[in-house]
Formats: C-alpha cells, structure tokens, sequence
C-alpha cells in the first residue's frame, strides 16, 4: 500500500469479507461508513480463508481479489491482501498486527448487523472489541436483532448515538456504534445462486 494511505491521524475503516465476489452491496456499505463515520479511506480486506465458511463454492483467491478491484469504484477505497501478506487467518490477530504496525491510523472496524450475531463465535472476539471501535451498518432483517443481541448489551456503556458516528475512528476501545441508512439486499450469496459469478 502507497505511503499516501499512512499519514499520521488517518481514518481509516476496515472490512473484512471473502468478497465471493466483490458486489454493489459492498460499495454502497463502504460509502455510508466513509459518510457516516468521516473516514478518510476504507481498506477492504480480501481474506485467504474465512474460518466461519466452508470452502466449497469459494473462488480462488486471485479472482476474488480481482472482484474487488473491479468493483471498487472511488478512489478512497484501497483493495488490501494485507491479510495474506501477515500470514493471518482470524480478524482478532489480523487487528492486532495491524495496530502494531500503523500506531497512528485510527482503525475502526466495519460488521454488518448479521455479522454481529454472530460474533460471539469468533475466535478472540473480546480482544477484537479491545483493539479498535466497531461500527456496525444495517441489513436487512437482523438491524434490531443486532442491536438487542448479547454484545450489544455488553457494550452498551461504550455505544454512541447513531448521531455522534463520526466521533468513534477517534475513541479508544472498546466504542460501538450502529449506523442508519438505506439497506441493500445485495449479497455474494445471491449472486452465485443466480450463477453471475464465474
């Protein structure tokens, strides 16, 4: 990555995903958490292996990272393999590496509300909400859910109103927020099923 996206004080916004493949959904989320959030740039972060889905029906990683580039339409989106690159396979080391190495960007990490149900069931999880602040974006059908979900409740001290979002890249965690805005059913799901991917 160009030295021009590590300047002391960026703001900078972390989404994981398999991008299987990269699709209109993804660029509409990462747009409302630049807005939202007042990022400076958005790094997506194209795993090798997401331990929680089975490799069957996944693309190679060369394509899926293809994908993305395609579909990263706005210059302050950065295509990342930097999670190839650590040699990391669970977002709580992935997090943890990366605050190691850029001590003065300020992380936040990007979950949908279906994501936050399932957070429990990442691996290190805790340390994952000790790292960075965590801004979640609505989806359809679990945006209430992830707001009456177990780490919610957890957090709920340290959870903005969804008004003050563009306080949480400067706040020390843990800090939560959920963002607002118009959902997008679009998935990479979706899109295989219908047979557009490959």
């Amino acid at each position: 990555m160009r030295s021009t996206f590590l300047a002391p004080g960026l703001k900078v916004g972390l989404l994981g995903g398999s991008f299987n493949p990269a699709h209109e959904g993804h660029l509409h989320i990462t747009r409302m958490c630049l807005r939202a959030l007042g990022l400076d740039r958005v790094w997506w972060l194209v795993s090798p292996g997401n331990p929680l889905k089975p490799e069957k029906g996944m693309a190679p990683y060369q394509e899926r990272f293809a994908s993305a580039q395609k579909m990263a339409r706005d210059p302050r989106i950065v295509v990342s393999g930097i999670e190839k690159e650590l040699g990391t396979r669970y977002t709580a080391d992935t997090l943890a590496a990366l605050a190691e190495r850029f001590t003065d960007v300020n992380f936040v990490w990007l979950m949908g509300a279906d994501n936050m149900l399932q957070f429990p069931k990442w691996r290190n999880w805790h340390r994952i909400t000790e790292t960075v602040p965590i801004a979640v974006y609505p989806r359809p059908g679990y945006t209430l859910k992830a707001r009456l979900s177990p780490v919610a409740t957890m957090l709920r001290e340290c959870t903005l109103d969804t008004a003050d979002a563009a306080l949480l890249p400067m706040m020390a965690p843990p800090a939560l927020v959920f963002l607002s805005g118009p959902e997008t059913g679009q998935s990479a799901t979706k899109i295989r099923e219908a047979g557009d991917w490959r």
